[in-house]
């Protein structure tokens, strides 16, 4: 124990994952059918491996840029010109060891200790995480659940902001609850950053997984010279990439300087092969991306239409990302249900515990999977919510 006493409290105040306890739990069983873990089925498709096994034998494997390779940088600038119209310039782009590093270097740019960080919650666990291991505090304003669907009150956004506050978090389409912003709830929350000179750190990942058609509203929409906006993104959605980690900051060019440093003190940029390879997915990879979202759309209606037809979920159909974040009759501790479930179903579900305040007591599943194997764990789900 004293060996853990003398570490910093940061680090050793750092959560465990609720999600990562459940995976732990089941791991390895027979017939199991895991949903909890926010990833597709599909891995990463050939035309992107092949690009970063070329690179390994060009000899690509010494230290390169570290904003990114400019051909990477210029393939992302590329995709927002495609899907969100936005006039962006390679300079605007960072990469990054994934979408996790660049929400903790834009974390460690907009807040130091002691200032406060506004997150809308139930919300992806690592962002109070990130917020705590640097020291700043959390502060929690939850959605707002009501006859199946969630909403922003932004009266409670304004509420909790005081002298310290200097970022708000926010994630939309969002991982857990599939809430979207409208444009209407965007231009208040950069209405706030612009009245108190607050930032706004924006995590869009899921932009493209919307099923009003589309993709779903961004800050890109409205955004203007010198505002405090920034973006962090992955490659691990859209191209069924979560284990290559690598992902990008979108900021104005004049914080370029800093953002390099912080690369340069966490990781020193990316391996340039895997670079090659994620050039590769942004460039040549808008089939297999709608690929994905059409796989994400069927089984998000399989998979929410047996469980709604229960009667015993409360949750509608989610507007965006890849999540069904279910709120059944009878569940109250959502932790002990998940274990419950996987021992008596095999379906892995993540805890709503995981996901901060307002979580409980909702089970999240990812839905962006093989349509055979959600229709047997929607079978299977039914009969176990008969039975409670």
């Amino acid at each position: 124990m004293r060996l853990i006493e003398s570490l910093s409290h940061r680090a050793r105040s750092a959560p465990e994952s609720g999600i990562v306890e459940i995976v732990n739990y089941a791991r390895g069983r027979d017939n199991l059918l895991p949903l909890w873990a926010g990833e597709g089925d599909l891995p990463t498709p050939a035309f992107i491996n092949e690009a970063a096994k070329r690179a390994l034998d060009n000899g690509e494997t010494f230290y390169t840029y570290q904003r990114g390779i400019p051909e990477l940088r210029q393939g992302i600038a590329d995709y927002y010109r495609r899907h969100f119209k936005a006039d962006l310039s390679p300079e605007h782009i960072y990469v990054t060891g994934s979408g996790m590093h660049a929400i903790k270097l834009m974390v460690e740019a907009l807040t130091a200790p002691g200032d406060e960080a506004i997150y809308l919650t139930p919300s992806w666990p690592n962002i109070a995480a990130a917020l705590g291991v640097s020291g700043a505090q959390q502060v929690a304003v939850p959605l707002t659940f009501a006859d199946g669907a969630w909403s922003l009150d932004i009266e409670k956004v304004e509420a909790a902001i005081t002298d310290k506050t200097t970022m708000i978090f926010v994630n939309t389409p969002s991982n857990p609850s599939g809430w979207t912003a409208s444009l209407a709830d965007l231009t208040a929350l950069l209405d706030i950053s612009r009245r108190h000179g607050i930032w706004i750190l924006a995590d869009e990942i899921y932009a493209l997984y919307h099923y009003a058609g589309g993709r779903a509203a961004s800050f890109l929409d409205i955004i203007e010279e010198g505002d405090r906006v920034v973006f962090a993104n992955s490659f691990s959605k859209n191209w069924s990439m979560t284990g290559w980690r690598v992902g990008w900051v979108v900021a104005p060019p004049v914080l370029g300087d800093v953002i390099e440093n912080l690369v340069q003190y966490t990781t020193s940029g990316v391996s340039q092969f895997m670079q090659r390879g994620a050039v590769a997915a942004v460039n040549d990879g808008d089939d297999f991306v709608a690929e994905n979202i059409a796989r994400a759309t069927e089984g998000r209606d399989i998979f929410c239409d047996r469980l709604l037809a229960t009667n015993r979920v409360q949750t509608l159909k989610p507007a965006g990302a890849i999540y069904a974040y279910l709120k059944i009759d009878g569940i109250t501790d959502s932790r002990r249900a998940a274990l419950d479930i996987v021992d008596k179903t095999g379906v892995g579900l993540a805890p709503g515990s995981a996901f901060g305040p307002g979580g409980e007591p909702f089970l999240r599943a990812c839905f962006l999977r093989n349509a055979g194997q959600l229709s047997e764990a929607a079978d299977r789900l039914a009969d176990y919510i008969a039975r409670i």
